[in-house]
């Protein structure tokens, strides 16, 4: 038995406790029904309710569920396009959900360079404005390119967590030189040298 300040007021039979309860002029509530023995405290009622819904809510508050979003960018996604999907995209994650980022190719594009379209998916991860990890690297998807990321513990980010590149390692050509054309002398003599030789 808990009195109304706390107090331990020992083992009490049920009568004694309700006798208890009416001299203070409060309710006799259990308040751990499956200890051994039960638990009972002598309070206010509508107290009770009150304190019980508050530790509820801030249980609630403190719990998150967290998502894996989505968002899809293409090759041909304009700059203005890509700030906001990267702008959500940080939202999301300082919200403490994991993103999956798809690169989407059609038609040509699913024939491209690997390395090249790796290179543009990295693009977009360079303007996220937040700090972030890689939670599952990049690898290929029915639709394209995949990448998951996740928020950094502890990180309320205003720099992009930038993601090591694998620069592409492509050998110097030198421009084409444009192809000399060969005199050809002519065979065909002017008009005037005709004239002159007397052949006309």
């Amino acid at each position: 038995m808990v009195g109304p300040d706390n107090e331990n007021l020992g083992l009490l039979s049920l009568a004694d406790a309700l006798k208890a309860a009416e001299s203070h002029n409060l309710d006799l509530i259990e308040i751990s029904p499956k200890a051994k023995p039960p638990v009972a405290k002598i309070m206010d009622y509508g107290k009770f309710r009150y304190q019980a819904g508050r530790k509820a809510s801030e249980m609630k508050a403190k719990s998150h569920v967290t998502e894996t979003k989505s968002v899809q960018v293409k090759i041909g996604t304009g700059e203005h396009d890509q700030q906001l999907k990267a702008r959500r995209t940080a939202e999301w994650l300082e919200e403490g959900h994991r993103v999956k980022v798809d690169l989407f190719l059609w038609g040509r594009y699913k024939y491209m360079e690997p390395e090249f379209l790796k290179e543009r998916l990295d693009r977009f991860l360079r303007v996220i404005p937040t700090e972030y990890k890689i939670a599952d690297d990049i690898k290929k998807s029915p639709k394209g390119y995949t990448i998951t990321l996740e928020r950094i513990p502890g990180s309320k980010g205003t720099y992009t967590a930038k993601m090591p590149v694998k620069k592409l390692e492509t050998a110097e050509i030198e421009p084409e030189k444009a192809p000399v054309e060969p005199v050809v002398k002519k065979k065909k003599k002017d008009l005037d040298d005709l004239l002159a030789g007397g052949m006309i």
